[in-house]
């Protein structure tokens, strides 16, 4: 699977850059690995392919979804290599640590068997651990580590056995085996295979930061460099809910009636937990953490949804909310550095300092508060709207109210940019490299605002 290994030597080549002398270009090197995956990955829409014994498959979900987390990896990779690269002597192990978890991200979205989730799963979370615990010297670094590294271990604890489950069910860990087994069978009286499913859902909602299993995400976020948690946000949410909705839509559809009350449960508590806590917070970034967690419950709706809506209305909204939270996590961070806080009161008179970051920061914020004209307004709208076709009137209407409540936080920092002065005289610039790359990810957030169906239907 040329995806996986361009990825792979990639990575590999990447960690010999200490060794042979030859650090300086490895953030060269991981783009132009980058750029060889997503021309691979490309060629493969509308072929179908299955690899390495029909366990992963090259579909259109699979390479739609493998696209927005090279992409979103290329830009990190851009922005870490400018604010921090030149201060990080670890720098060609720390690319090399982000391009083996795009390459555990390929995997999750692509499997067809639950041994490469499990795998890709792995894959991803070994490297976020790693990735988190960065600012050696930071306790609350050390503590992002640690309580990532602890919670992942026992999620994966739950994945793991429900995985043992099914197979002990159906005898395979092949999903149209299992996705068979299923729909001849059922779950009604199949209590194994019901502990199973449910076993495995305790797994994912953890990976996707969904409550009651999100109270490692705030911490977590806070404590991992800005940077990096803008990785954690983007990358690693969407490939979690691509792996979460091929494995439920594929195999588990026909019982849907056994855990669609615990999906919507779920979706409403996520989402009332997470708008409500972030209305809370004075640190963005501890905001954005918990914003995070609502936009899992937003997201949650794909799986209630009938089949032919939900993985593109996914699809969509893993876009939007990807390039939006990218650019969002960004600004704080440069904000944050010249400020020294990440609060507010930071942002504070923006717009005079630098009109060009205001303007970004006010598209994200709108964004992600799901304003029209933007991406996030129509990612809520596809998923809303396939919500209402599988019959969730109720859960679409708790929905908007907390799509409402998340516009009073996301507003806080455009407020603070355009409508108060600021009494510093810090001065905010932005080099070119940033400001072409924080201004294409607004243009990208217009222009599917405005253009919603540039965006394939899968």
């Amino acid at each position: 699977m040329n995806v996986v290994i361009a990825l792979t030597i990639t990575g590999i080549l990447n960690l010999l850059g200490s060794i042979f002398n030859y650090r300086k270009i490895t953030p060269l090197l991981s783009i132009i690995g980058l750029a060889a995956a997503i021309v691979f990955n490309a060629m493969y829409w509308n072929s179908n392919q299955s690899f390495f014994n029909h366990m992963m498959v090259m579909d259109n979900y699979a390479v739609a979804f493998g696209a927005i987390c090279i992409v979103l990896a290329a830009v990190l990779i851009i922005f870490y290599n400018r604010f921090l690269g030149e201060d990080d002597h670890h720098l060609p192990e720390v690319l090399s640590i982000i391009v083996f978890s795009v390459a555990g991200a390929i995997v999750m979205v692509s499997y067809t068997n639950l041994l490469m989730l499990f795998l890709g799963v792995e894959i991803l979370s070994i490297s976020f651990y790693i990735l988190a615990g960065l600012k050696r010297k930071d306790l609350g670094s050390n503590e992002a580590a640690m309580k990532y590294f602890l919670m992942g271990a026992f999620s994966t604890g739950f994945l793991l056995f429900g995985i043992a489950l099914i197979y002990g069910t159906t005898a395979s860990f092949d999903l149209s085996a299992i996705a068979a087994f299923v729909k001849l069978n059922g779950a009604a009286t199949n209590y194994i295979l019901l502990g199973g499913v449910l076993m495995i859902l305790v797994g994912l909602l953890f990976k996707v930061a969904a409550a009651p299993f999100h109270f490692w995400t705030p911490d977590v976020y806070q404590g991992a460099p800005t940077i990096i948690t803008a990785f954690f946000a983007t990358v690693g949410k969407i490939a979690s809910f691509g792996a979460f909705y091929r494995l439920f839509s594929l195999c588990f559809a026909p019982i849907a009636s056994e855990w669609s009350g615990v999906i919507m449960v779920v979706a409403i508590i996520t989402m009332f937990i997470g708008n409500i806590s972030a209305l809370q917070q004075k640190s963005l970034k501890r905001m954005l953490a918990y914003s995070s967690i609502a936009h899992a419950g937003y997201m949650l709706l794909a799986l209630l949804s009938p089949n032919y809506m939900g993985a593109s209305a996914i699809l969509y909204y893993s876009i939007a909310y990807g390039i939006s939270s990218m650019a969002a996590f960004v600004i704080l961070h440069i904000i944050q550095t010249k400020t020294g806080t990440d609060e507010a009161m930071g942002f504070t008179g923006l717009a005079q300092k630098n009109k060009t970051l205001a303007f970004i920061t006010a598209i994200s914020m709108l964004s992600l508060s799901g304003i029209p004209l933007t991406a996030g307004f129509f990612g809520k709208f596809y998923l809303f709207s396939s919500a209402i076709e599988g019959g969730y009137v109720l859960l679409v209407c708790l929905s908007v109210v907390n799509s409402f409540i998340s516009i009073y936080y996301y507003f806080k920092p455009v407020i603070e940019s355009y409508f108060k002065n600021s009494h510093t005289d810090t001065v905010i610039e932005l080099k070119n490299t940033e400001a072409v790359l924080l201004i294409l990810l607004s243009i990208a957030t217009i222009a599917l605002g405005i253009l919603p169906g540039f965006v394939p239907s899968i």
